[in-house]
């Protein structure tokens, strides 16, 4: 089992950037793929990014390939979420996620954690 805290949400300038932590606990979180989703009001959870076990593979929602960059540091049982170039669009909460297979699906995904709120000003 692994609990996950995010961190790093606030409010930002388009434009600007943020970058989104997500440590883990327990000592098996290399053995999970980890993936980042976000949620806005009123709408269903979306697909933002994931990363494989061993950092070698990553994945990206259409909306924000070229902007945001996943990575992981299993040595500190973290995942990062660099955001670059935010838009007002991307205001949502954002989740981490673990789970077993390399998927976009979100029950795919076992554990989660309590999301961080990203607001982007226009």
């Amino acid at each position: 089992q692994v609990q996950l805290v995010e961190s790093g949400g606030g409010l930002v300038q388009a434009g600007g950037s943020l970058r989104l932590s997500c440590a883990g606990t327990g000592r098996t979180f290399s053995s999970y793929v980890m993936g980042w989703f976000r949620q806005a009001p009123g709408k269903e959870r979306e697909f933002v990014a994931l990363i494989s076990w061993g950092g070698s593979s990553t994945r990206y929602g259409d909306s924000v390939k070229g902007r945001f960059t996943i990575s992981r540091d299993n040595a500190k049982n973290t995942v990062y979420l660099q955001m670059n170039s935010l838009k007002p669009e991307d205001t949502a909460v954002y989740f981490c996620a673990a789970g077993g297979a390399v998927s976009v699906a979100t029950y795919a995904y076992r554990y989660w954690g309590q999301g961080t709120q990203v607001t982007v000003s226009s």
